[in-house]
């Protein structure tokens, strides 16, 4: 960690990653953005409420009109941010507009359990307009609030992954390579590898999944390196990445 609170974690694909904490002001930004949104939303549910046919309600009684407008409104509170933050990995459009995003400590994409976790310490954290928050940011280096400390995560300026181009550095001795084979995967075919493992976070499952199956297979067709039962696909191209690293010098 850094004095300026950035810290520097090494990801599963060994990979050096600088995390610049997202200040106060990016933070409030977003979350004025995300009150607006939840705003519209009650404004229009209590509208859909109104305008809705009689004719189409008369099965409900008044209670159950009214516990259900309760209870809408209660997932809009809290459901917003959680849902938001599993799905769009660590944002909601507030702060994807504000340019940040939840990860975790280790620079790892939020769980479920961890969005669900750090949201329900809103009850405290928004005490007194979010004055509990603010003084918890404040007296964090990584501007933290009491979610952050409670989910082990950490929200950060989002770094576009679109500029990624690891540049390989094959110029080594011979002597120093383990894995000869390796040598058959071109620089361009790593920058592939790399950018994929970048990026995969952002990727719909099904796309992530056959885009690692189709990697995996043109690397073990040119390596002749193959996979083994054990390792999935994303396990198989982690694994290669770190056997060229451990064999050449990788210039950031």
């Amino acid at each position: 960690m850094y004095p300026d609170g950035r810290v520097t974690v090494e990801t599963p694909e060994q990979i050096t990653m600088e995390l610049a904490p997202a200040g106060i002001g990016s933070r409030f930004l977003a979350l004025a953005l995300d009150t607006v949104i939840q705003g519209v939303l009650y404004v229009a549910l209590i509208f859909l409420m109104i305008l809705a046919p009689p004719a189409r309600l008369h099965w409900l009684s008044p209670q159950w009109i009214v516990a259900t407008v309760i209870l809408v409104a209660f997932c809009i509170y809290w459901g917003y941010f959680a849902v938001f933050e599993i799905l769009w990995h660590g944002q909601t459009p507030g702060k994807r507009v504000a340019g940040i995003r939840v990860v975790k400590d280790s620079g790892r994409p939020i769980t479920a359990i961890e969005g669900i976790g750090r949201n329900l310490m809103r009850a405290v954290d928004g005490q007194f307009l979010y004055l509990i928050a603010m003084i918890s940011a404040l007296a964090s280096r990584q501007n933290k609030r009491l979610g952050d400390y409670v989910a082990g995560t950490i929200v950060i300026h989002d770094k576009s992954t679109s500029e990624v181009k690891p540049n390989w550095d094959f110029a080594r001795p011979a002597e120093t390579i383990f894995r000869p084979e390796l040598a058959k995967i071109s620089e361009q075919d790593l920058i592939v590898v790399e950018t994929f493992l970048h990026r995969r976070v952002e990727l719909e499952p099904m796309v992530r999944f056959n885009t690692a199956m189709q990697l995996s297979e043109m690397i073990q067709r040119k390596s002749g390196v193959a996979r083994t039962p054990e390792q999935s696909d994303e396990d198989y191209l982690e694994w290669i990445a770190r056997q060229i690293r451990d064999q050449a010098r990788l210039r950031t």
